[in-house]
């Protein structure tokens, strides 16, 4: 008998270069950060994601595209929900040095959900 893994669904809206680099990790990983971006910050609610990706990736990277994700809902319990703006505007903050291990708990693969141009 399998166990199965509870799961949190995750989004994160992202630009070509960044969706580039995942789609170099077989879609299942995400990238390391670069020094300018000590966080890794996916988001809780769909809505949120098209907002970033519509709003602002489009304006400052021609395109834009939202990704949902699983992580392990165990190990995606040791970061804070944090309250970036209004009442839906929530975020994980997961610091640069641990996604590695933030990569290891992905179940499946990064899928892109919208996109925008």
């Amino acid at each position: 008998m399998t166990s199965q893994r509870s799961t949190t669904i995750l989004w994160r809206p992202t630009g070509p270069k960044e969706l580039d680099l995942v789609r170099e990790l077989n879609w299942r990983a995400w990238p390391p950060r670069l020094p300018e971006q000590p966080i890794f910050y996916p988001v809780l609610n769909e809505d949120y994601a098209v907002k970033i990706a519509r709003d602002w990736n489009v304006k400052h990277d021609g395109a834009g595209f939202v990704t949902r994700f699983e992580v392990e809902s165990e190990f995606v319990r040791r970061y804070p929900v944090q309250q970036a703006g209004g009442e839906t505007i929530l975020e994980l903050w997961v610091p640069a040095e641990e996604l590695d291990e933030f990569n290891a708990h992905i179940v499946g693969r990064i899928e892109v959900v919208h996109e925008f141009r």
